[in-house]
C-alpha cells in the first residue's frame, strides 16, 4: 500500500470517515476498562488513601496534552518543509482536543493538590511550564483564527507549533531539573514502576483510551476542516451536496 496516496485531502478524507467509529469504539471500552480497574480494583494506596484515583485520569490528561503538541509539531514541520495542505490541516486538527487535555491535566492536578499538598495551586516548574502549554495551545487557536488568509495563518500557526515544542521537555523533565512540590514519575523505561500493577495496568489502559479518543475526534475534526478548506473542489462539492441531500 502506498501511503503517500492519503497525503492529498480528497484521498485521506474517506479513509478519516471509515477509521473514526472504529477508533472511537475501542476509545470507549478502553476507558470503560481502565475506569473499572481504576476505581473498582486497584487498591487503595497506602499514603494518599481513596484521593490518589485522580491518577487515572490525570496522568493520561498530562501524558496527551504534551503528546498532541508534538504531533502537532511533527505536522506543522511536515506542512513547512513539504507544502502539504493535509499537515497544516492536522495540525489544526489536534490543537483544541490537546488544549482540553492540558485543561484537564491542570484541573485534575489542583483537585489531587489540595489534600496532598494543601493547596490548589503552586507556581513551580512542572505547573507552570503545563499552564504555559495551554496558553501555547490557546495562542496556535486564536492565531490561525485570526488571520484571514489561511495559506498565512498555517505558517503563522506552524511557527508557534514549531517554537512552542521546547516546552513539552521541560515540562518532562521540570521534576529532575528543579526542586519542586510536583513528584517524580510512577513509570519509567530505566526503572520498576514504584506502584502496584493494578494500579500500573489501570492507568496504562486510560491512556490507550485516550490516545484512541484524541485520534479519533481529530479525524472527524479534520473532515469538517477539509471540507471547509477544500469547498471549492469538485469533489468537496460533491460530498458537501450529498451531506444536505
Amino acid at each position: 500500500m502506498n501511503f503517500f496516496h492519503f497525503s492529498s485531502p480528497q484521498t485521506f478524507y474517506p479513509l478519516a470517515g471509515r477509521l473514526a467509529p472504529w477508533i472511537a469504539a475501542l476509545a470507549a471500552v478502553l476507558c470503560a476498562v481502565g475506569l473499572y480497574i481504576g476505581f473498582f480494583v486497584a487498591p487503595t494506596d497506602a499514603t494518599q488513601g481513596e484521593v490518589y484515583r485522580i491518577i487515572f485520569i490525570h496522568v493520561p490528561a498530562a501524558w496527551m496534552s504534551m503528546v498532541i503538541y508534538m504531533a502537532m509539531a511533527f505536522w506543522s514541520a511536515i506542512g513547512l518543509g513539504l507544502g502539504t495542505r493535509l499537515s497544516f490541516y492536522m495540525s489544526r486538527a489536534l490543537a483544541p482536543t490537546g488544549a482540553i487535555f492540558c485543561f484537564l491535566a491542570l484541573w485534575t492536578g489542583a483537585l489531587w493538590g489540595r489534600p496532598t499538598w494543601g493547596t490548589y495551586w503552586v507556581w513551580d516548574a512542572r505547573l507552570t511550564s503545563q499552564l504555559l502549554l495551554l496558553f501555547l495551545y490557546f495562542g496556535f487557536m486564536a492565531l490561525t483564527s485570526a488571520i484571514e488568509d489561511q495559506r498565512r495563518a498555517d505558517k503563522a500557526g506552524a511557527i508557534i507549533a514549531l517554537v512552542g515544542a521546547v516546552n513539552v521537555p521541560i515540562i518532562y523533565f521540570s521534576v529532575q531539573w528543579w526542586n519542586t512540590l510536583h513528584q517524580g514519575s510512577s513509570v519509567s523505561l530505566t526503572k520498576s514502576p514504584s506502584m502496584a500493577m493494578t494500579m500500573l495496568w489501570g492507568m496504562l489502559i486510560m491512556a490507550l483510551a485516550a490516545w484512541a479518543y484524541s485520534i479519533a475526534v481529530t479525524l472527524w475534526r479534520v473532515r469538517s476542516i477539509i471540507l471547509e478548506r477544500e469547498r471549492n473542489t469538485d469533489w468537496a462539492k460533491a460530498e458537501i451536496a450529498g451531506a444536505t441531500a
